[in-house]
C-alpha cells in the first residue's frame, strides 16, 4: 500500500488540509488542545513576511534626538540639532527606498541627510548611495539610523547628535549611545 501524506486534526477527516499536522501514512502528531492559541505549534505553512507593502512610503517627521535636539540641515546643507521645535529646517520627508532603508530629506531646503565613508554627516542636494540609512526601532522605542553604505571596520555608523547638537563622527558611535537615539514626531 503506497503511503500518503495528509493533513489531519485528532482524527477528523473533515479538517483534511488544516495546516496543523502532517502525517506520512503512519501515526498522527496530533497537536495539544488550545495549542495554536497558546503559540506552540509550529505551522508547515508558514511562509517569510512580506513587507513589501512598506517600500515607497512617505512620512513627514521631526527627529527628536535623546540629546534634547531636533535634527535639521539648513540652507547651505549644514547638519546640526536645534531645540526650536517650529524650525522649518527640523521638517524631514522619511521615504522608505526598500525595507528597513530609508531616505532622510529636509521638506523646507530640499536637501538629503548623507554620510561619507569617514562618518561625517552632511546635506547632499543628490540623492546618492550616501543618502540610504537603515532604520531599527530600538528596545526602548526611539530610531537609530545607520549608514546603509560605509562601516567603520565591523560596524556601523550612526547618526548622532552630541550634547551640543553638533553631528558625531559616525565612527565614534554605536547603537547603545543616547546620542544616536531618535524619536520621529509627528509633524503638527
Amino acid at each position: 500500500m503506497a503511503q500518503q501524506n495528509t493533513l489531519c486534526h485528532s482524527g477528523d477527516h473533515h479538517a483534511k488540509g488544516h495546516p496543523w499536522v502532517q502525517t506520512s501514512g503512519r501515526a498522527s502528531e496530533v497537536p495539544p488542545p488550545n495549542a495554536e492559541e497558546s503559540g506552540s505549534v509550529v505551522r508547515e505553512d508558514r511562509r517569510p513576511r512580506s513587507y513589501n507593502h512598506l517600500e515607497g512610503d512617505v512620512r513627514w517627521r521631526r527627529l527628536y534626538g535623546a540629546t534634547h535636539f531636533f535634527l535639521c540641515i539648513d540652507s547651505s546643507g549644514k547638519v546640526q540639532g536645534t531645540r526650536w521645535k517650529e524650525s522649518p529646517n527640523s521638517i524631514l520627508e522619511i521615504r522608505s527606498v526598500r525595507v528597513g532603508v530609508v531616505a532622510i530629506k529636509s521638506v523646507h531646503t530640499g536637501f538629503y541627510l548623507a554620510m561619507n565613508k569617514k562618518g561625517k554627516v552632511y546635506g547632499s542636494k543628490e540623492y546618492n548611495p550616501n543618502c540610504k540609512f537603515k532604520e531599527r526601532i530600538e528596545e526602548n522605542g526611539y530610531n537609530t539610523y545607520a549608514s546603509l553604505h560605509w562601516h567603520h571596520g565591523d560596524h556601523h555608523m550612526f547618526l548622532a547628535l552630541n550634547g551640543h547638537g553638533k553631528p558625531r563622527q559616525g565612527g565614534k558611535t554605536q547603537r547603545q549611545h543616547l546620542s544616536t537615539h531618535f524619536l520621529p514626531m509627528l509633524v503638527s
